[in-house]
């Protein structure tokens, strides 16, 4: 939230300083003029580079412009979002080139909603598989039959370059239902919604995921996209909306002019006992919504001394580790993952029904996963 985007008049986009700095004037309500951003307080103008270019306020030519600067970091636009780089200039990677970002806009669609929790609670709630099996259970419909079946899956974590895939391995009456999700560090995780929790491929097999942007230590910005499993299948903007609003994040909750949804923690998420009672597990309408209430309802940072993690924690205690890792990397100066876009730009979900003696390995591979 210390931090402004604004795009030039050539059309490049820009993150800087959210503070002028004669006298920290805000630059929210700057006006965004002629390749810059002018403070409205006093004129200072600033480019995209964070350089003061005007200093109508002091003598011409005086110094102080040149000292006047502001911090800028590199943006760039894909996929639907905007993407931004604040490390040191010299250490600074190649574009993101992840398999979503390269799909066509008829095959894609993004959405963001804001939460308010610390950033490592949610995405370890997005990791989690364990979970879906009782908090997204509907017993009013089958929407998640195959999940509900085995509320004890079995993972595998295959740690990679770019971070892990793990694998959720549930029995369905006499097969296996097997979903492979990617984790890519330090934030981002894809699962797969090619199958479809009931067994029947949906209209538009899709993979979908989340990338969790921290806003400070006890907010966060979710960026939720999908987009289409293969190339003869675009994703129509009705199809999304519905899917979002399955989700609890449709247009109608949200709260207008924000990303915030309208259920929330101060009216405990429209929580209904009845409906729970009826089959509807949380008795809270929307899965994403559903997620908020246990994420957001810890706290807005948990106390991690107080939990006990079991054998379906496995995803999550790798991706704690890799993450402790990265920090001790980081301070070093060495390489992390996931920063190459090589090692991540192919890698995918998937989901699918497996005989018991069947390798599903074997059989992924044979689906690009």
């Amino acid at each position: 939230e210390d931090l402004l985007a604004f795009r030039d008049t050539e059309g490049q986009p820009a993150l800087v300083d959210a503070y002028c700095p004669h006298r920290r004037a805000p630059m929210f309500f700057g006006r965004n003029e002629e390749c810059g951003l002018r403070c409205v307080y006093h004129g200072w103008k600033f480019d995209r580079h964070g350089n003061c270019t005007d200093m109508p306020s002091e003598p011409a030519g005086a110094p102080l412009q040149a000292k006047g600067k502001i911090k800028a970091y590199p943006c760039v636009e894909n996929g639907g979002a905007g993407w931004t780089y604040m490390g040191p200039k010299e250490l600074q990677p190649p574009e993101p080139d992840y398999e979503w970002l390269r799909a066509p806009a008829t095959h894609r669609f993004v959405s963001k909603t804001f939460e308010a929790c610390n950033w490592l609670q949610a995405l370890e709630g997005g990791l989690d598989t364990a979970h879906v099996s009782f908090l997204h259970r509907d017993a009013r419909n089958d929407s998640t039959l195959l999940a509900a079946i085995d509320g004890a899956p079995r993972l595998d974590v295959e740690v990679t370059d770019y971070g892990y895939y793990y694998v959720s391995t549930r029995k369905a009456h006499d097969k296996n239902y097997v979903r492979l999700y990617q984790y890519v560090m330090p934030n981002q995780q894809m699962r797969s919604n090619v199958l479809g929790h009931t067994g029947k491929r949906p209209k538009a097999p899709k993979i979908d995921g989340h990338v969790w942007v921290p806003v400070d230590d006890e907010n966060v910005w979710v960026w939720n996209f999908m987009y289409s499993y293969d190339a003869s299948t675009p994703i129509d903007e009705d199809y999304a909306w519905d899917y979002e609003k399955l989700a609890g994040r449709g247009k109608d909750d949200l709260i207008p002019g924000t990303f915030r949804l309208k259920a929330n923690i101060a009216n405990n998420y429209n929580v209904d006992r009845e409906t729970q009672k009826k089959g509807l597990f949380a008795g809270i309408e929307g899965i994403n919504t559903q997620d908020f209430a246990l994420q957001e309802g810890m706290g807005a940072i948990v106390d991690r001394s107080k939990e006990f993690l079991g054998t379906t924690d496995k995803a999550i205690v790798t991706m704690r580790r890799l993450l402790l890792d990265a920090t001790r990397a980081a301070e070093k100066g060495e390489p992390l993952r996931g920063l190459d876009p090589k090692t991540c730009s192919h890698v995918r979900a998937h989901d699918e029904l497996v005989a018991p003696d069947q390798d599903w390995r074997a059989l992924f591979a044979t689906e690009g996963a």
